[in-house]
């Protein structure tokens, strides 16, 4: 497979979608207990190109060395992580047998890979393992798996789920609660924590997770193994009494010590202090109608369950958070500004950016506490393994040889700034092509981001600027008002108006954009998926500036989608009961201005999707030929809100950009192959 940017002809993989779907794709670290050790998680194509398979890379934390894959298989293998003699864990669905069990096994085993010697399954749970973790001291590990309703344990559990398949019964009973998220059904299944504190031992059931949490897997162990916590959902009575709480119980019973949960946060994301006595996790204010989300890191006490907040006065939503092995301090992600850095807080409350810019992810603490590893991305840039010095402000990190680096790109990336008329500093990326001068005035996309409460700040597979650059495009990337990163403020002025302040905000930033004389400012597009779709059909809906309008996986219909989301309660918090108080939906709702668009519009959208339902893409479709205004639809019915295929993502680059290409510069409209 390729390793490289370049195609064997020499051309650019951002001008070659084969070549950049075939790009190596660096996904999460994990470090040895003793710093010598660091493997990551990397995706390549399938042999045949139809699927993306994740290996496992050694990657040489002095940086000297490049970087040597460990595994190979057709199922490929994710999720590693080192147990304190120096095994590698990770999760995979090829064959193989655990503790002589013999036949055809479905979904992932948890395997171990010695630091000398073949890798062999050490659990399995019938319909696979969703994901581990492993005691850094003792080496207990501890997995998330389902259990079926009546079912007592995994034996059980196996009946059941046999019964349930040679009856071809996929019927699922609902009493309360959410149903459905993202992409997939809640249930029957309800996944679990299991519990091995020593090799051999029959797993111990640690407790549920809830069939309404939306990603399970968050279990982590103390260093000594005897207590686990893991987030679990709770529903109420009613959609506001749903909770979710975090749970830390005894890892060799099961017995539930505490529980941090109430009816005004979020508690997620748990992680073990360094000598165990306590667990740091995110705790989120829920919205209200008249209040945004707020987030902090909090800290539960093993002892006594007090609950303290470690960053009164941070701005910011914190999350990413690893602990030191040796001392009080931790360490942290929040974005900011366009980056997302990693801080750390000491114990006395300081709080320190140690880098300067891009964004990070899966943070790994060398055993001194003195050095981090992360994965370094940027709008420019894929995720990069780097190493961090844990005291140094702003610095700048050390990349290391791993797969998947670009040899370049096919332009350069600056940002724009512009006051708001409530005197609120905007601002955004700005992808120029090369070439963009002004002799050669680029054309102009402009890509807003999903969320409502996202940002630009990081590199994307799925809506990637630089294909956009290859083809001469200048490519806007503005973050309004609700965007993350610009301190609660910048929630609260655009709370309970997705289509108001937002839109006056990538309007303004848009017009600054626009009067650089290195922009063409009579062929500008606008695009946007999610939130960022709703935004590309509020803007359809009041003005006829744009060439063109991209919207995929928008929202039309705010009182129809409320009921069909998978998160109906969200949206009843910000926006109200539709019947009672349906000001929001009626004031926000671009399919009440349907009659005034103008604008040729392509719209995406996956059947599969539980976040926003397809409805609200064949609703606007709908609208669109009803009232005679040019459109086309780009239907998926085996994908999500994301696009994951590989053939299907490079149909989603190729029918975009021939579409904006169309109706911006003038060329013939090319339909792609095989649609």
């Amino acid at each position: 497979m390729p390793e490289t940017s370049e195609t064997p002809g020499g051309a650019s993989a951002f001008h070659d979608l084969s070549a950049f779907l075939a790009q190596p794709r660096v996904n999460s670290l994990a470090l040895s207990a003793d710093g010598g050790r660091l493997v990551a998680a990397v995706q390549n194509l399938s042999g045949d190109g139809t699927r993306f398979v994740s290996g496992l890379w050694e990657i040489d934390p002095a940086g000297e060395r490049e970087a040597v894959r460990l595994t190979r298989s057709d199922k490929g293998e994710s999720g590693p992580a080192f147990g304190p003699d120096g095994a590698l864990y990770f999760l995979s669905g090829r064959p193989g047998d655990a503790d002589g069990d013999e036949g055809e096994h479905e979904g992932a085993a948890l395997w171990a890979l010695p630091a000398r010697g073949e890798a062999a399954v050490v659990a399995r749970h019938p319909g696979g393992i969703a994901a581990f973790t492993v005691a850094r001291v003792s080496g207990a590990l501890a997995h998330t798996a389902g259990l079926l309703p009546g079912a007592a344990d995994a034996e059980e559990h196996s009946r059941l789920r046999k019964e349930r398949k040679d009856a071809k019964f996929t019927a699922i009973l609902y009493e309360a609660g959410p149903t459905r998220a993202w992409d997939h059904d809640l249930g029957p299944e309800d996944p679990h924590v299991f519990v091995r504190a020593t090799a051999g031992a029959d797993p111990v059931d640690a407790g549920g997770q809830g069939a309404g949490l939306e990603a399970a897997g968050d279990a982590v162990l103390s260093p000594d193994g005897t207590r686990v916590a893991y987030t679990r959902f709770t529903v109420g009575r009613v959609p506001d009494e749903n909770r979710t709480a975090v749970v830390i119980a005894d890892a060799t019973t099961g017995e539930e010590l505490h529980v941090a949960g109430d009816l005004v946060h979020i508690y997620e994301a748990p992680v073990f202090t360094g000598d165990g006595t306590a667990v740091v996790c995110c705790r989120l204010r829920f919205p209200t109608y008249d209040e945004p989300w707020d987030g902090t890191l909090v800290r539960i006490d093993l002892a006594s369950g007090e609950v303290d907040d470690l960053l009164p006065g941070f701005d910011n939503w914190p999350g990413g958070t690893v602990c030191s092995p040796v001392d009080d301090t931790l360490f942290f992600t929040a974005d900011e500004k366009g980056h997302s850095p990693v801080f750390r807080r000491d114990a006395d409350g300081t709080v320190t950016r140690l880098t300067a810019s891009g964004a990070y992810g899966s943070l790994c603490v060398a055993p001194d506490g003195r050095t981090l590893y992360a994965l370094r991305n940027a709008i420019d840039s894929p995720p990069r393994p780097v190493r961090i010095d844990a005291a140094s402000a702003d610095q700048a990190p050390v990349e290391l040889p791993a797969p998947g680096a670009f040899d370049a790109l096919p332009g350069t990336l600056t940002e724009v700034h512009v006051e708001a008329d409530d005197g609120f500093p905007l601002r955004g990326w700005l992808v120029l092509p090369e070439g963009a001068s002004a002799e050669r005035p680029a054309p102009l996309l402009v890509s807003v981001h999903g969320g409502p409460e996202g940002t630009w700040n990081s590199w994307t597979w799925r809506w990637n600027p630089w294909p956009f650059a290859a083809r001469g495009y200048a490519v806007l990337l503005p973050d309004p008002a609700l965007s993350a990163g610009y301190g609660q403020r910048n929630h609260e002025r655009g709370w309970g108006q997705w289509g108001g302040r937002p839109y006056d905000d990538v309007m303004a930033l848009t017009d600054v954009t626009e009067a650089r004389d290195d922009i063409d400012a009579t062929r500008t597009v606008l695009a946007g998926g999610s939130y960022g779709g709703y935004m590309a059909n509020r803007v359809a809906t009041s003005t006829d500036r744009f060439k063109a309008i991209v919207s995929h996986a928008g929202l039309w219909d705010l009182r129809s989608f409320q009921g069909d989301t998978d998160v109906p309660w969200y949206f009843q918090r910000i926006f109200g009961d539709p019947l009672t108080r349906p000001e929001r939906y009626e004031a926000n709702s671009p399919y009440e201005n349907a009659a005034k668009i103008r604008t040729p519009m392509l719209v995406i959208h996956g059947a599969k999707d539980y976040r926003v339902p397809v409805g609200q893409g064949s609703a606007l479709f709908q609208d669109l030929q009803r009232f005679e205004v040019p459109a086309k639809f780009l239907y998926f019915p085996d994908e999500n809100h994301w696009i994951l295929s590989p053939s299907h993502i490079k149909i989603w680059y190729e029918t975009f950009l021939n579409f904006i290409d169309h109706h911006t510069l003038g060329a013939e409209w090319r339909r792609p192959g095989l649609l």
